[in-house]
């Protein structure tokens, strides 16, 4: 498994065809991913990107090791292995029963990045998975910000930098000049130019995103592909529920007319 560059480590820990959706507060179009928490393999890979370049900084607090092996089929010897990078304060590494907390502390967090890396564990449900999807593919190059040499088209002044820059490669921005008729210019960003390679191919990275994307969904509510499973036959038992409910209704009060 490659492990996460330094960069992407501490990137991760400021993160927080196009959809009529908008970015709030930015006005760029939000694209939606193709979610399917079903889809054990891609839940598998969206693990592996979220340990190795999210788990240092950021918790999925409301999760236990235990819980994702046996949701998304990884032998807990492998889920120890591959996927626990984490330790305690006695220096211990974390069991396949714990929680999946960051090693990183509230006080660093801000020391470090002046605000805590905040808990993902439910951000797929508070932002939606297409703002997730956007926001991590729409880092361009901003060399007025010192430090980072990034923003973010979803997110304006993110101190996130782009924690993909290796496999996505550097893009710039691309912006549309408005002209109001009385000498005033506004720039809207419309796009973004390749400027670097990465080491992925535009599909290539898109699919990475989407695993993530997709492993985030999952861990804001991993039972949601049972909810829906049972959902349909609470729905088909309500219907033949009502069918029975109504010839009873009937036959009570046959009598009485």
């Amino acid at each position: 498994m490659i492990k996460a560059t330094t960069l992407a480590l501490a990137g991760a820990a400021m993160l927080g065809l196009s959809s009529l959706v908008q970015a709030a507060g930015s006005g760029f179009p939000l694209e939606s991913p193709n979610i399917d928490v079903g889809n054990e393999r891609s839940l598998q890979r969206g693990a592996r990107t979220y340990v190795n370049y999210c788990m240092t900084c950021h918790s999925l607090s409301y999760m236990r090791y235990a819980r994702v092996a046996q949701d998304l089929g990884i032998p807990p010897k492998m889920v120890e292995d591959s996927l626990i990078f984490a330790v305690d304060d006695d220096g211990k590494p974390h069991k396949v029963t714990s929680m999946m907390e960051s090693a990183m502390s509230t006080e660093y967090g801000k020391q470090a990045f002046g605000v805590a890396p905040p808990d993902l564990s439910l951000t797929a449900r508070s932002r939606g998975e297409a703002w997730l999807y956007t926001y991590l593919k729409s880092f361009y190059l901003d060399e007025g910000r010192a430090g980072l040499g990034s923003n973010n088209a979803v997110l304006k002044g993110s101190a996130m930098p782009n924690v993909f820059w290796q496999m996505q490669g550097t893009q710039a921005p691309v912006y549309e000049e408005h002209d109001d008729g009385q000498g005033h210019v506004s720039k809207t960003l419309v796009g973004f130019e390749p400027v670097t390679a990465g080491t992925q191919s535009a599909q290539e990275f898109d699919k990475t995103v989407t695993d993530l994307v997709n492993f985030l969904s999952y861990a804001a509510e991993p039972g949601q592909e049972r909810r829906r499973s049972m959902g349909m036959w609470v729905l088909l038992f309500m219907l033949v529920f009502t069918g029975l409910a109504w010839v009873l209704k009937k036959e009570y009060w046959r009598d009485v007319h």
